[in-house]
């Protein structure tokens, strides 16, 4: 048995490895740079952590999301494979001393976000650091091509400066020829092996359907096919709204999405898991890290902008192998806001800038300040008194993002902080003459050892458990502290937060690459185009679509899409679909025809046939088909 496997097989409990994951780990093992494009569920955290295992040093991990690195980070502890995370509102001494430790040989894992690597405590340890692999997941996230650009991605290549030896694993689920090219040149990978996983899920059956009532289609799937199941909604209140009507006929459903506190994120995340809710109804901030094999069904109630997005949420159906199915519903009405999505994805330069200064506005920030900072930010506050489209300001909002000039973080977490701010005379006074508060004091001052020097992050959830009281006391305690000036008391923050990586700029002169900004419109004109594509079709293979889609090569037909489904059921070869579209077209060229009068012509093929060829027609606007059954070219 090879090292590999052997501890593939210890930390893992697989004999084997799946995929192409034993290929890729040779190759770094070889000191190659390496570009996986492995599917949702491929197992790609398996093909730098093995690696990684294998020899001396610390591997490097960055990605761009803190619920997946802290998943991740966990999920290896529970192994016994000691591993870290660095993420957002860690205080300066936290930080340093898990960088400490790190250069200390303590940890075999280290998890950073990208804009972690520019931080100067970061850059200060980074030499100290014996760096064996660099791991980059959301590697698509470094092309602005791509659909989820983040112009912190670009700095990661200053690494190969510090490690010039060290080979880099890119990760990503999806990404188009366009965007692994893109991948490859921003990451400065020298003579890069890619790796790229079929598409092929033969358990999988993509099916779309044009409907009335979404809501009845979705309660129709969910009575037909039993087990997990994930609905996608486009916004936060209709996961809600969803969750409440699937409820009613008693069907155990829940609704997520980030907006919630963390608290009831992971409780309502940890019962879909454990299969006490059977539905979770969400936004696409629901899924990622998330490893449960037996989902059923994935619905989509709203189309997604692209491919990519359809896919990977599509993906976390059926990872079990066996036979599961991810639907797609939509209206008229979703055809039509999809086309004309790209004219409110990339807002006029005007309105850029004017939103920019209403934002500065609005945080109180003075033209040549900001840099480093983060703000408190309600989107629907600052909407309300700027009396602003809210679609305009997110989408202003993502602009500046790969402009460079701000960072927004839905989901960060920052700590509580406390410091005792009374001197120690006070502060025992204080305790005679407040006995209900003296177990938290005593509590706060022999857990935190520099409470009385600096401002020091605390859990209040441990606290309670070392005072054995109900967290709502600890918190009502430290409150009440707060008010009698006894200690300074900031409470942890899950609302979102904006930071600003550049000073706050005049409007007029807010710098805009115009080009690049009207390239990555015809881009993303081109992903909504595919994706409206793929609603329509009603003859090609699904999953076919999808793999040429990312330029993946030829798979077979799935046969278990509803396309596949429908032309087995009507036995109709490419052949006679050709040869009846082409008699219909001839038929109607000079003059148009009932439907009635062009049936007579078909006589030797069975009227499914015709039905569908003709359904095919008047979906790609060819013909056209009037209430009176007229038929027309279009």
């Amino acid at each position: 048995m090879s090292k590999a496997k052997k501890i593939l097989q210890q930390y893992w409990n697989h004999s084997e490895f799946r995929g192409l994951q034993e290929n890729i780990i040779d190759a770094i093992i070889e000191k190659k740079d390496v570009l996986a494009l492995l599917p949702t569920g491929g197992g790609k955290s398996v093909c730098f952590q093995v690696p990684a295992l294998m020899s001396d040093g610390l591997c490097l991990v960055i990605s761009p999301l803190i619920a997946l690195m802290k998943d991740q980070v966990l999920n290896l502890q529970n192994k016994n494979i000691p591993a870290v995370a660095l993420f957002s509102g860690m205080s300066f001494k936290e930080v340093e001393q898990v960088l400490i430790d790190a250069a200390n040989h303590q940890h075999k894992f280290l998890y950073v976000s990208p804009e972690r690597l520019q931080s100067k405590v970061f850059k200060s340890y980074l030499s100290d650091l014996k760096i064996n692999l660099i791991a980059v997941d959301e590697a698509h996230c470094i092309s602005q091509w791509g659909y989820d650009f983040r112009p912190p991605y670009l700095k990661i290549a200053e690494l190969k400066e510090s490690f010039p030896k060290v080979p880099i694993i890119a990760l990503t689920a999806s990404a188009t020829a366009l965007v692994q090219k893109d991948i490859v040149e921003k990451l400065q990978m020298k003579e890069p092996k890619i790796f790229q996983q079929s598409f092929e899920k033969p358990n999988l059956s993509y099916a779309v359907f044009k409907v009335d009532s979404k809501i009845n289609k979705v309660l129709e799937i969910l009575v037909n096919v039993g087990g997990s199941s994930i609905v996608y909604c486009k916004n936060r209140r209709q996961t809600n709204y969803v969750a409440q009507l699937i409820s009613l006929q008693n069907i155990s459903a829940d609704f997520y999405h980030a907006g919630l506190p963390q608290d009831e994120r992971n409780k309502k995340q940890e019962d879909w898991i454990q299969n006490k809710t059977r539905v979770i109804v969400c936004t696409n901030a629901f899924g990622m890290g998330i490893d449960k094999p037996d989902v059923r069904t994935v619905i989509h109630y709203d189309v997604p902008d692209c491919l990519e997005n359809y896919y990977q949420e599509a993906g976390r159906a059926g990872r079990d192998g066996k036979r599961a199915f991810a639907v797609l519903l939509y209206h008229a009405i979703d055809e039509s806001e999809l086309k004309h999505l790209p004219t409110i994805r990339f807002p006029s330069v005007d309105d850029i800038r004017k939103v920019y200064q209403a934002l500065a506005d609005f945080l109180q920030i003075p033209i040549g300040m900001g840099e480093g900072n983060y703000y408190d930010f309600d989107v629907v506050v600052f909407t309300k008194n700027f009396q602003l489209d809210i679609f305009l300001v997110l989408n202003v909002l993502k602009t500046l993002e790969h402009e460079g000039h701000i960072t927004v973080t839905e989901n960060i977490f920052i700590p509580s902080k406390t410091q005792f701010i009374a001197d120690k005379f006070s502060i025992e006074e204080f305790e005679r003459s407040f006995p209900h508060l003296e177990p938290v004091m005593k509590c706060l001052l022999r857990t935190y050892g520099n409470i009385l020097d600096s401002a020091i992050s605390i859990n209040e959830k441990l606290i309670a458990k070392i005072c054995r009281l109900p967290y709502e006391k600890v918190f009502a305690c430290l409150e009440e502290l707060k008010r009698y000036n006894i200690i300074k008391y900031i409470p942890q923050k899950e609302t979102p937060q904006i930071y600003f990586n550049l000073n706050r700029a005049a409007a007029s002169s807010l710098h805009i690459n115009h080009a690049e900004y009207f390239k990555r419109k015809q881009q993303f004109e081109l992903r909504v185009e595919a994706m409206l594509k793929y609603l329509k079709e009603v003859k090609k293979c699904r999953s076919q679509i999808i793999s040429n889609y990312f330029d993946a090569g030829f798979i077979k037909e799935c046969g278990v899409c509803d396309n596949c489904l429908a032309k087995k059921n009507i036995a109709l070869t490419d052949e006679e679909f050709k040869q009846i579209e082409q008699k219909i077209i001839k038929l109607i060229y000079s003059e148009s025809l009932a439907v009635k009068e062009l049936l007579p012509h078909f006589k030797m093929i069975k009227k499914d046939k015709f039905w569908k060829v003709l359904q095919f027609l008047q979906d790609e606007n060819k013909i056209v088909i009037s209430q009176m059954g007229i038929v027309s070219i279009r």
